[in-house]
């Protein structure tokens, strides 16, 4: 069995909160040079791509999390360890997540399968890969397990095995976790809020009336991502796009981690048959981790999940 099997987090991380805000606020890394592209999606909209490129047979395709983007330390760590052994990567940044607003009165959402499509096709007609591997982050991972169940036996068959890390897959409950701690609630509606009223200003047809007395995601998601596109209520939008309701099935060989004391989701989820019934799917549940920490010193800077997903994409530990 595999050192990586097990984490176990620096003393001075000693509680969830700060496993969760420590790699996000502190974790520099440098030396990733990515080389931008933008591609234009089928309803006339876009999407920036990231690349590191070597002329390598083998790919790693990242998606991010909510209000994250290519920048976070997360992807950037994950991608510098991947490309140092050998493999291309690309990140890729969801519409309106590039530090530009995207054109179309649409934004991203944890279940928007149809752009994770665009980027995939378009990464693998354009270049000759033996291998893709997709690697998610909390909504990426989300997005990405439902992206798997939906296409099943009809996925691209370059794409050989896929990895998520925090992944929120019942949506509802996990909002209801995260409306518990009113600061990182607060994080996310600000960033969240922003975008609208920029929205608006290049969509004028976006009515933004209320949205400061909106306090909770739940309420957001009701007020604008479930009418933009095209859910009833915020309900029906977790409903539709939990990827719960898809892991079983997945027919691609997939990893998924998610920390038992992670704040942002809830522990119930983990029970669910559908992560121990699918041979196809690995489900791990660590003590610790928090939100998308998996934090390591003195590792020639990998964090645990890098070495994870290195392990389990290498198939040295599946």
């Amino acid at each position: 069995m595999s050192s990586t099997r097990k984490y176990i987090p620096p003393r001075i991380l000693f509680n969830n909160h700060l496993e969760t805000i420590y790699p996000a606020l502190i974790r520099k890394v440098n030396q990733v040079n990515y080389e931008r592209e933008r591609i234009t999606t089928p309803d006339q909209d876009f999407l920036d791509l990231d690349w590191l490129k070597q002329n390598s047979p083998q790919l790693v395709i990242m998606s991010h999390g909510l209000e994250g983007n290519t920048q976070r330390a997360y992807i950037k760590g994950m991608a510098k360890a991947f490309y140092e052994m050998g493999y291309d990567v690309l990140a890729w940044n969801y519409r309106g997540c590039s530090e530009e607003t995207n054109w179309q009165l649409r934004f991203y959402h944890s279940g928007a399968t149809d752009d994770l499509d665009v980027v995939v096709q378009h990464a693998i007609n354009k270049n000759s890969y033996q291998s893709v591997s997709l690697i998610g982050f909390s909504l990426g991972g989300n997005l990405t397990l439902k992206y798997l169940g939906e296409k099943e036996e009809n996925l691209n068959k370059c794409i050989k095995n896929c990895v998520t890390f925090s992944v929120p897959l019942d949506l509802h409950a996990s909002c209801i976790v995260i409306s518990e701690h009113f600061l990182y609630t607060q994080r996310f509606l600000k960033s969240l809020k922003r975008k609208i009223i920029d929205k608006a200003k290049l969509r004028p047809e976006l009515e933004t009336n209320g949205i400061h007395k909106i306090k909770s995601l739940i309420q957001f998601d009701d007020a604008f991502t479930a009418p933009l596109h095209h859910f009833d209520n915020a309900i029906d939008y977790y409903e539709k796009c939990s990827s719960i309701h898809f892991v079983e099935k997945i027919r691609t060989p997939t990893l998924i981690v998610n920390a038992q004391n992670d704040p942002f989701l809830s522990a119930n989820t983990h029970l669910h048959p559908a992560l121990s019934n699918n041979p196809f799917v690995k489900f791990e549940n660590p003590r610790y981790g928090g939100h998308v920490g998996f934090t390591l010193f003195n590792q020639n800077g990998l964090y645990w999940s890098e070495l994870r997903a290195l392990d389990f994409i290498n198939r040295r530990d599946v």
